[in-house]
């Protein structure tokens, strides 16, 4: 009997000793930690940098604006003096300076050089012939604006001193006394007209 209630006591305590062993082992859950109002604050975001460079902005009036007559055009290209001095010895650098509509198939100092050795004279001798100057210039020149998207390929162009020639899609200037030569650079454009550099100087019947 007493063995019993030993052991009735015995049980008890250790129920007892469990149970407060529970309660004190309560997990404690975790603390978030306080945010204060500042780290709250969200900065305003950068703005976003295109760094596409077909994104700039597209410069206005591409097209250049003639500030020079055909005459100044000439005179300070370094590769038509003679055409300039030409132009001068038969008074006819004050036509190309005036107002007017005109193109101008500019032939270059190479071109003239191999004129000066084709009629075997002097650079002097050719600038002291005015008629001959005033009719090779002036075949040189149409009385209206010829830009190189208007150029009626195959068809007559009829030049200042009233002869003609024609033009090929190949941009080679051909007449009937069978001249040609050849376009190399096009639309220098002036206030009075429109210049295209060739590479031979064109003879007059």
């Amino acid at each position: 009997m007493l063995k019993k209630n030993l052991l009735s006591i015995a049980v008890v305590t250790a129920a007892m000793s469990l149970a407060a062993c529970n309660d004190t082992e309560t997990v404690a859950e975790p603390v978030e930690p306080e945010v204060t109002t500042e780290e709250m604050a969200v900065e305003p975001a950068e703005p976003m940098v295109d760094t596409d460079p077909m994104a700039e902005t597209e410069v206005a009036g591409t097209d250049m604006v003639a500030t020079q007559s055909i005459g100044e055009m000439a005179a300070g290209n370094e590769n038509l003096t003679i055409l300039t001095e030409a132009l001068q010895s038969a008074e006819l650098d004050d036509m190309m300076m005036a107002d007017g509509q005109y193109t101008v198939f500019a032939p270059t100092d190479a071109a003239f050089a191999a004129l000066l050795t084709k009629l075997d004279i002097t650079k002097e001798e050719l600038l002291a012939d005015k008629e001959l100057l005033t009719g090779v210039l002036t075949y040189h020149v149409v009385p209206m604006v010829v830009k190189a998207a208007d150029i009626p390929y195959g068809n007559e162009i009829e030049t200042a001193n009233g002869q003609t020639f024609s033009i090929s899609d190949a941009n080679v200037i051909t007449d009937a006394s069978g001249n040609s030569a050849n376009i190399t650079a096009t639309d220098m454009t002036a206030t009075n007209g429109v210049v295209h550099v060739i590479d031979t100087v064109l003879l007059p019947k």
